[in-house]
């Protein structure tokens, strides 16, 4: 193996497998709940993560920094600005690594400490459950004298992460729905439209199309959200499974705020398919 060779295998085995999905906080056999908080700075609160596993596993829990892109991706923020500072800075929890046994749930007790002086705003991080691998002996991973040349096993390293939203004052937000359109392009037939969001807070919900005539929405996409560094987030929603008529024609198109006592639509259009 030469050196060039040998540099990439070290990154891959450093870099390992991480994995974070984006609406549904559970992966592997770590479930957490809730998917999302939003605190006020005063009153504090807890995540629960629970081991489904028939294995004990251990978690670290750690703070990330991330920013929306306009297809509502993740990226990781490699240059915090002062206010990212300040927001991971605010958040406290505790404990920051929990051991589970099969089937044992574990709280972690999360609050926002804002600093005495703080502008009102939004402020976000993410919280990171981050799964360490159990250690492998030496004698599983030597190789059989057979073989020679230096060998290396990748590790999958899994984590779940979910937003911390800290509101200070009364924030306001509006938001937009426009040039609904079918999306051909697709791998399956979809409707795709631009969400748009103003105002000092982000939004977060549900997007429905609805078609006279039809009981259930045709197409739906939930944990919508549109966090305050975009102006507008492009979404293309398929159409439900159990939706077996022409797509085409008038449609409605609502994007509904949904809290634990309810929702609110925040933005409706109307549109024709083609």
């Amino acid at each position: 193996m030469n050196f060039r060779m040998l540099r990439l295998a070290a990154a891959a085995v450093a870099g390992q497998l991480f994995l974070v999905p984006s609406a549904h906080a559970g992966i592997g056999d770590l479930l957490v709940a809730p998917t999302r908080l939003v605190l006020d700075g005063r009153k504090g609160t807890e995540v629960v993560l629970n081991n489904i596993g028939d294995e004990p596993a251990t978690y670290r829990v750690s703070v990330e920094l991330r920013r929306m892109k306009e297809d509502g991706g993740l990226e990781e923020v490699t240059a915090p600005t002062a206010e990212d500072k300040l927001a991971q800075d605010m958040i406290v929890y505790a404990p920051r690594r929990v051991t589970l046994a099969p089937n044992e749930p574990q709280s972690i007790r999360i609050a926002a400490r804002p600093p005495q002086g703080l502008p009102d705003g939004e402020y976000r991080v993410h919280l990171l459950f981050r799964a360490i691998p159990a250690p492998t002996p030496v004698a599983a991973v030597q190789p059989a004298a057979a073989q020679k040349g230096l060998r290396f096993a990748l590790t999958p390293v899994y984590g779940v992460t979910i937003p911390v939203i800290v509101r200070l004052g009364r924030l306001e937000a509006k938001a937009g729905i426009a040039n609904v359109q079918l999306d051909r392009k697709a791998a399956r037939p979809a409707v795709a439209l631009d969400l748009s969001r103003t105002g000092e807070r982000s939004t977060f919900g549900e997007v429905r199309v609805l078609k006279a005539g039809v009981k259930d929405p045709i197409a739906i996409q939930r944990a919508v959200a549109v966090y305050t560094e975009i102006g507008t987030r492009r979404l293309s929603i398929p159409l439900n499974d159990d939706f077996k008529g022409d797509p085409s024609g008038p449609v409605t198109v609502q994007y509904v705020e949904t809290y634990d006592d309810g929702s609110k639509v925040i933005a409706e259009t109307s549109a024709v398919l083609r």
